[in-house]
């Protein structure tokens, strides 16, 4: 048997290829939810199961902790390793998946590893391992978190040949394989399940995304990115979560948002319809992680309003920009976007081609 442990929307939308995969070739498994993100709407679209043990209460908004550093959230994560601890200790799995960088994944690392379970009787393996900013503080807990996991991990699924060697420099113990990431199999997905749903909008619009914690705790740093936001000259898209828009009020800077008549304010929208309007935007402005790697699968240039980027592979494609919140450097992307002066070039993806999922579970099996 195999035990996955999930805890937030972006480590189950990484998850559900494996998880479907598993289910088409009636492998069975059990589903671990730690409660971090409510995932009950996300299981549905995707068409897999419930969660077998849900290990704390699901939010009711999109999640449990505005600020990942706090007292609540690191009782909570420690709470959380000896209760994975315990389940597993019972379940006796042969591989215990966790994916990616958040508290979730990083407490089951922990409470997984040989460190904790002298006697275990599973191999414990991080997807998504060996991606590398460069700096524990950007972005800050992730980078921490994914190097805890891959530190702990028997076996290190790598998204690409840099993040395979990151993990060979830094002497890992565990068996590193590269696969790729799943997420070139999650985009995909989505995309074919809501193509022909929606009816694409007759004009050219950027999607914005915005939410990282390093960010949001900063009013210099939100100001910035407003600053940058002013330069965008076309429709802009913003389905916006629900501590930005806490911080944004917070700062007195929602007011200045909505004087950006082309920018249109959505509440936060699923990932299939996210998906949907990612494919169709003209490019995307962004401080998110994943949404760099889709950018790449629809060959969307995007912006991207952090300092640092774990996802360094897509720098090399031509279409990713790491602005450092440069606002004049920002604004010249823009512009060359908006102008059709930026030619996206034929490249390889780095993270791999459709099909990552079965080749996890070929592994497994």
């Amino acid at each position: 048997m195999i035990a996955i442990i999930v805890g937030t929307k972006a480590e189950l939308i990484k998850c559900a290829p494996i998880m479907l995969e598993l289910q088409k070739k009636k492998i069975n498994y059990w589903f671990i939810h730690t409660g971090q993100h409510p995932l009950g709407e996300s299981c549905k679209k995707f068409g897999i199961k419930s969660p077998d043990y849900i290990l704390s209460e699901e939010p009711e908004l999109s999640t449990k902790f505005w600020s990942k550093v706090s007292t609540t959230s690191f009782v909570w994560f420690f709470s959380m390793i000896f209760k994975i601890r315990k389940l597993i200790q019972k379940l006796k799995p042969s591989y215990v998946l966790y994916h990616g960088d958040t508290m979730s994944s990083a407490a089951a690392a922990i409470a997984t590893s040989k460190m904790l379970n002298f006697k275990k009787v599973w191999k414990n393996v991080h997807i998504e391992a060996g991606l590398r900013s460069g700096s524990i503080l950007e972005p800050f807990p992730e980078e921490l978190s994914r190097r805890i996991c891959d530190k702990f991990s028997d076996i290190l699924l790598a998204v690409s040949e840099r993040s395979k060697k990151n993990l060979e420099n830094e002497n890992r113990k565990g068996k590193i394989i590269k696969v790729g990431n799943t997420i070139v199999d999650s985009a995909k997905m989505a995309y074919s399940l809501v193509k022909n749903k929606f009816k694409k909008p007759g004009y050219d619009y950027a999607l914005i995304n915005i939410h990282r914690h390093e960010n949001l705790k900063s009013k210099n740093r939100m100001k910035a990115i407003v600053e940058i936001l002013k330069h965008i000259k076309i429709t802009a898209l913003w389905p916006i979560h629900d501590n930005t828009k806490y911080f944004l009020e917070k700062y007195g800077l929602m007011n200045e948002i909505k004087k950006i008549t082309n920018i249109k304010i959505m509440p936060l929208v699923d990932y299939f319809t996210f998906i949907f309007l990612l494919a169709n935007s003209k490019y995307l402005v962004t401080d998110g992680g994943s949404i760099q790697e889709e950018s790449l699968i629809f060959k969307k240039p995007c912006v991207i309003l952090r300092k640092r980027t774990e996802r360094q592979e897509g720098l090399t494609t031509g279409i990713n920009f790491l602005t450092n919140l440069d606002i004049d450097y920002a604004k010249e992307i823009i512009k060359k976007i908006e102008n059709d002066d930026l030619k996206v070039k034929n490249f390889k993806n780095p993270y791999g081609q459709p099909g990552v999922s079965k080749k996890i579970v070929s592994m497994l099996k």
